[in-house]
């Protein structure tokens, strides 16, 4: 496995643990989010520091695991992007994605979104009951 992962209470951390994003540690990615039933329903937040490249296959998959936590209910934030990432992002027409510059932050991003969710469940709830 070239990927660290660190669970936590509500959510995963994906560190790749290479330097190249490439087809091979796409189909990982794709293969722990999207297909690992540990996994597939965590707020993910994946921690790139360590990687300089990516490969089309690369971003796609990074594009592929971000839009399916949102289809889901779920929160992903990206850090330690790269320019030159952040370019090949840029032009496969993903501007809204969440990116930090720290993990730190990246975690607090995925925590409030969470929290926003839950007390919008609760609003939900509320005016359910209420009618």
């Amino acid at each position: 496995m070239k990927f660290k992962i660190d669970t936590k209470e509500k959510l995963v951390i994906f560190s790749p643990e290479t330097t190249a994003m490439d087809a091979i540690l796409a189909d990982e990615l794709r293969q722990l989010a999207l297909e690992n039933p540990a996994y597939v329903d965590q707020n993910l937040v994946l921690d790139l520091h360590s990687v300089t490249s990516a490969s089309p296959e690369g971003v796609e998959a990074i594009l592929a695991v971000y839009q399916h936590a949102y289809a889901h209910a779920h929160s992903c934030c990206l850090t330690g992007v790269t320019p030159a990432i952040a370019a090949q992002l840029q032009a496969a027409h993903a501007e809204f994605l969440n990116i930090t510059p720290t993990l730190s932050e990246a975690i607090d991003i995925v925590m409030m979104e969470e929290l926003e969710r839950e007390l919008s469940w609760e609003d939900d709830d509320t005016a359910a009951s209420d009618e």
